[in-house]
């Protein structure tokens, strides 16, 4: 089948070429893949930021977010069947969604949102799970709680503010001034336009901050929790729990503890917490998400929609930092054959 490689890591390391097609186990689900997801994670795997913690081993085909159709289940599956229009953020040892077909657990899929084509589909799994176990699994944002969100205009800030708000909380974000217009839309109740103003002088004694900039942001990040409060990041520093969740606690921990060292002595001297957020997989999770925008709560937004022999492409347009929500590959059009011999 048709896929993207990373052959060696680097930014030249990606190219298209053939692969097997994927085996698929007694509790496995074959999806056909109509679009995928490209995501900030995919240049970081791509150029070996994660080499010596994730089980990546070139060459092995890319992609973290897939939206499809069921070819074929294994013997012990009995939530899906071939014809379901499915999408997943596979598990993260079983990533490779730049391909015509990606076997995956089915604990990992959910049915696919009926309001959505394919590639709006596609954009959600990664970004949705995210936001979800930031703000519902660690941070339980509550009613009447006020939230700071970082980068409102981008994959995650854009569908977090709208989970925020549903969940009734008061949001605050930062963005550029050409994307103000579009976080209001999405609910954001406080704008903070970054080339003119500095969130820490604005916002004060919020309940939750989801950080996903630069270390630089995420200590100032501190300062405008109340006590109390919870800083949850997606971009960094991994704390010794990270290294749990890996499976690798005794090699990993002490080394996740040094890199935290810093963010983790502020948080207590300010009495605020902090959590690295590696997200997972989670197809029940994501079909609390399914819910939410079949009920037209929430709503993807997608910035551009490359085709799949523009992969690479699309990778370096993700990199510039200027998409607008989510950006997506189109591996097949939906009145393509649903399945292959």
């Amino acid at each position: 089948m048709r896929a993207f490689i990373v052959d060696r890591y680097g930014k030249s390391g990606l190219r298209a070429g053939e692969v097997p097609e994927p085996q698929v186990g007694q509790h496995d689900v074959l999806v056909q893949v109509h679009a995928a997801g490209v995501n900030a994670l995919d240049l970081k795997i791509r150029d070996g930021e994660f080499k010596l913690v994730l089980p990546y081993r070139p060459p092995f085909v890319l992609g973290n977010d897939v939206a499809g159709v069921v070819v074929r289940v294994g013997a012990g599956v009995r939530r899906f069947q071939p014809g379901d229009e499915v999408y997943a953020r596979p598990d993260k040892a079983r990533i490779g969604t730049f391909a015509e077909l990606i076997s995956l657990s089915e604990d990992d899929l959910a049915l696919k949102p009926k309001r959505l084509t394919m590639e709006e589909a596609a954009s959600v799994p990664l970004v949705g799970l995210t936001a979800w176990q930031a703000l519902v699994e660690i941070a339980d944002l509550r009613k009447g709680q006020k939230v700071f969100i970082q980068a409102g205009a981008g994959g995650v800030g854009t569908f977090a503010i709208q989970l925020a708000k549903h969940l009734g909380a008061t949001v605050a974000t930062t963005t550029s001034t050409a994307n103000v217009d579009l976080v209001e839309r999405l609910g954001a109740d406080v704008v903070i336009d970054y080339r003119k103003d500095d969130f820490e002088t604005v916002l004060r004694d919020y309940d939750v901050v989801l950080n996903s900039l630069d270390d630089e942001t995420l200590m100032k990040s501190l300062r405008v929790l109340k006590s109390g409060g919870k800083l949850v990041s997606i971009s960094g520093p991994p704390d010794p729990a990270f290294a749990r969740e890996l499976g690798k606690p005794w090699i990993l921990r002490p080394v996740m503890r040094v890199l935290s060292h810093r963010v983790r002595k502020a948080a207590r001297r300010r009495q605020v917490g902090y959590s690295f957020l590696f997200m997972r997989a989670n197809g029940q999770q994501l079909g609390e998400i399914t819910s939410l925008i079949d009920a037209e709560i929430i709503q993807p937004v997608v910035d551009r929609i490359f085709p799949f022999e523009a992969t690479n492409e699309a990778l370096a347009y993700v990199q510039t930092g200027r998409a607008k929500g989510k950006v997506v590959v189109k591996a097949r059009n939906s009145s393509e054959e649903e399945s292959r011999p």
